[in-house]
């Protein structure tokens, strides 16, 4: 009963699970939704984002509800371990923590509108865990690719860490980081739109109901 209640920590490079340099599964070809190939390349003039922000499976289909999305799916991002499986991610020794990688359109959605849902989306205040799911694996991270894309994920969490003050919430715990050097690892097949696949499944996030601003201009206000 009391190691349940122990604070969780990322392993170092050194401590964790050291991985396989090929999956040890294969990923489905199409999106059960959209239609459109999971895995790259994907067509000119579309952009990716990675996002984590607790319990993969619901957070996927935020992103694939989401008009100008071209396609979603879901992995493991931020740790050490080539390659890791579920179980492993699970465990809490590989240091990844559960994403969802988006391809949009931005001529029909902007990376600051996937803030805003990524935002809305999840209690980014709670560190390592999201409602009841806890763990390394479960904590809120944003992976960029470009430098415009962190110049605005950077002001996006500005702007809400002072909704959220305001509204009684503490800290963003966000992990913003760059996702070069931070490979994203699809998860299982049985993952991927797991919640099309299993309409009355377990869905663990929840938004803090505060309403996301969208723009710089909030954050320099």
């Amino acid at each position: 009963m009391f190691l349940s209640r122990r604070v969780p920590e990322l392993p170092t490079a050194e401590q964790a699970l050291k991985g396989r340099p090929d999956p040890t599964f294969s990923v489905p070809d199409r999106h059960t939704v959209l239609g459109n190939p999971l895995l790259g390349p994907y067509p000119e003039g579309l952009e990716v984002a990675d996002f984590g922000m607790g319990c993969f499976w619901g957070a996927e289909r935020a992103f694939w509800q989401t008009p100008g999305v071209w396609t979603t799916l879901v992995g493991y991002q931020g740790g050490h371990t080539p390659n890791p499986t579920y179980e492993e991610a699970c465990s809490g020794q590989t240091g990844h923590t559960e994403a969802v990688r988006v391809v949009f359109d931005p001529s029909v959605v902007s990376y600051e509108q996937l803030l805003k849902v990524f935002w809305e989306s999840h209690n980014p205040t709670q560190g390592f865990r999201q409602g009841n799911d806890r763990g390394t694996q479960y904590r809120s991270a944003i992976y960029t690719h470009s430098a415009t894309q962190s110049a605005t994920a950077e002001a996006s969490r500005q702007a809400y860490q002072k909704v959220l003050t305001g509204s009684g919430y503490g800290t963003i715990t966000t992990e913003l980081l760059p996702s070069e050097g931070r490979p994203f690892y699809p998860a299982e097949g049985y993952h991927q739109q797991y919640l099309d696949k299993n309409p009355a499944g377990y869905c663990g996030i929840g938004g803090t109901g505060v309403s996301c601003p969208i723009g710089v201009a909030q954050a320099e206000a």
